[in-house]
């Protein structure tokens, strides 16, 4: 189990490199690919990549009414007097909710040795001749690598929501 620095550091220390071309979709689940280059610790020159795939379900509405159903669970008294305050004042207010499936059997990993510049190169001359408008480059840290692959969801989440809503939006669903 990662320590809070640890986490912390991870979160930090991810950076995408190269972005998928494409947001998730808003009516259909959407596969990802991605690169996933971290260097070993005390080693000079060793690059560790994963290459892997993320499913991105398709957005769904959750209104107040839904918000009751799914978050109230669990909580005291006041969360649900909090919910139905919002089932009633509410008014359209509504919000995406997004769900990821990472599958580890889908994730091959191999050490490379040579510097992380370098392997970066080959990874983007990759990408550029698959034309791939879905796949993505990360660098992030080795120890928390699984982190890293949750801070690059949720920033995917945060750039897509906004098309996402306009097309729920324009079929009048939102």
């Amino acid at each position: 189990m990662l320590s809070e620095d640890s986490f912390q550091y991870a979160l930090e220390n991810t950076q995408v490199l190269r972005a998928p071309q494409q947001r998730i979709q808003t009516f259909g689940q959407t596969t990802f690919r991605f690169f996933l280059v971290t260097e070993l610790m005390d080693s000079v020159h060793q690059v560790r990549v994963r290459d892997g795939r993320f499913y991105a379900e398709r957005p769904q509405i959750v209104t107040p009414a839904g918000f009751q159903q799914t978050l109230a669970e669990g909580f005291g008294e006041r969360a649900e007097e909090f919910m139905e305050w919002l089932k009633r004042f509410g008014g359209d207010l509504a919000v995406l909710r997004y769900g990821f499936q990472l599958r580890k059997t889908l994730i091959s990993e191999q050490v490379v040795h040579s510097r992380m510049e370098d392997v970066v190169a080959r990874l983007e001359e990759r990408v550029d001749r698959a034309e791939d408008p879905l796949s993505a480059i990360i660098q992030g840290v080795d120890e928390g690598w699984e982190v890293c692959l949750l801070k690059f969801a949720i920033d995917l989440i945060q750039s897509s929501a906004p098309g996402n809503a306009d097309d729920f939006r324009r079929r009048g669903l939102f």
